[in-house]
């Protein structure tokens, strides 16, 4: 039913830190680019960080770069994003997903995701 499951979310102040965690419920995960995505109240749902298989490679949109770093354990079935210095511009629904690594783009169904909310 639900491919991941995404948790770590809270309520920050501004410049604080937040560590999401992205664990696998099924399927071969360590064959799976995974990239994080997050969605603003009333706002499309854009990409935010990928890892590729092994962890070689990764990917930042330009608002989160230096701040954010995406990690993964394939031992565990599980991805991770470490938020530090956190701006309430980040407030929104965190999700993680398989993507093609080239793209960017999700495959497959979404999570439920984990709810980040920073405040000024």
């Amino acid at each position: 039913q639900v491919p991941f499951v995404e948790s770590g979310g809270g309520l920050v102040e501004a410049g604080g830190s937040l560590r999401l965690s992205c664990a696998a419920s099924g399927g071969p995960f360590r064959t799976y680019a995974m990239g994080w995505f997050r969605q603003a109240p009333g706002q499309e749902r854009v990409f935010v960080a990928a890892i590729s298989q092994t962890g070689t490679f990764r990917y930042y949109s330009d608002s989160v770069k230096g701040r954010f770093t995406v990690s993964r354990d394939n031992a565990k079935n599980t991805m991770y994003l470490q938020m530090n210095s956190l701006k309430p511009e980040d407030t929104g629904v965190y999700y993680c997903s398989r993507i093609m690594y080239r793209t960017r783009a999700p495959i497959g169904s979404w999570g439920r995701g984990t709810q980040v909310t920073v405040s000024s």
